[in-house]
């Protein structure tokens, strides 16, 4: 499965993030699946004409992550993602982007009724990637 990236030079969004969200939502979404081969580093930054360091950059964050593997010699590959924080921690680093996310809904003039509807929603447009548990 190619996989198209999409970069944009002028965000604030720095080049190596836009890389790693771009390939959790294709993985979240089931654009991308388990064993899904990545271009390799160098491949990729010519791609898209950017330094190979930012890419390598990407891949270690989404390797730390659990969500790519290395295999030397054969190319960088989604893997089943394995859980790297604990419940706790992830209600803690998820808890600032709903603040964020209610903050502007509100701001918006969302009611909160308007805004469960709009998130329940999006999530229901969101396939569940196979092999994947809801633990």
């Amino acid at each position: 499965m190619a996989f198209a990236f999409n970069i944009s030079t002028g965000s604030s969004t720095p080049i190596y993030k836009q890389i790693t969200d771009q390939v959790r939502l294709a993985v979240a979404t089931g654009r991308l699946a388990v064993a899904d081969p990545l271009p390799s580093v160098r491949a990729l930054a010519e791609e898209l004409v950017i330094n190979p360091n930012t890419v390598a950059r990407a891949y270690t964050d989404l390797a730390r992550e659990g969500l790519l593997e290395t295999r030397p010699g054969r190319g960088v590959f989604i893997t089943r993602k394995r859980r790297v924080y604990t419940r706790e921690e992830g209600h803690r680093r998820l808890d600032p982007l709903l603040d964020a996310l209610v903050s502007e809904a509100l701001s918006l003039d969302f009611t909160p009724e308007q805004l469960r509807d709009v998130f329940e929603a999006k999530l229901a447009t969101w396939e569940k990637p196979k092999g994947t548990s809801n633990e």
